[in-house]
């Protein structure tokens, strides 16, 4: 993505600053390739519910924070039922889900699945974003 700013300072939406090489790594997955530094590091696990930006952090219910109940993950269960294309509140619920029945056949299951997801470039967008919209826990759509 590019930085382009707004006339007034703010950041242009996701879908005005990804750029073609951009595009073609979100539908390919490719951009989820650094992150398998982390994995080797021991800050990430192959499987577990994504990773969120920290300023979505104030706007969690105690529920929501039960995702982080277990260590984030390059995939999880959320992403192999539905990526960007569901609602925040449902991939929330299928987090938790997550941390309540994690196991080793699930996440070969989810690691399985994930495949065929990224082959078939299925969930990468939202409904009228390229990726989701911001998190504020107000928002559904």
């Amino acid at each position: 993505m590019t930085n382009k700013l707004d006339e007034k300072g703010n950041l242009m939406s996701d879908d005005e600053r990804l750029t073609l090489i951009g595009k073609f790594l979100r539908a390919t997955s490719l951009d989820e390739f650094p992150s398998l530094w982390n994995v080797l590091i021991g800050d990430m696990s192959l499987v577990g519910p994504r990773p969120l930006l920290e300023e979505y952090l104030p706007f969690y219910s105690d529920y929501q924070m039960r995702r982080h109940d277990v260590r984030p993950g390059i995939t999880g269960w959320a992403q192999i039922n539905g990526r960007n294309s569901i609602l925040w509140e449902e991939k929330f619920k299928l987090d938790v889900w997550y941390t309540e029945n994690q196991s080793l056949n699930l996440d070969i299951k989810i690691l399985f699945l994930t495949v065929f997801k990224i082959l078939k470039r299925e969930g990468i967008s939202h409904k009228k974003h390229v990726t989701m919209p911001k998190f504020t826990n107000k928002n559904n759509d």
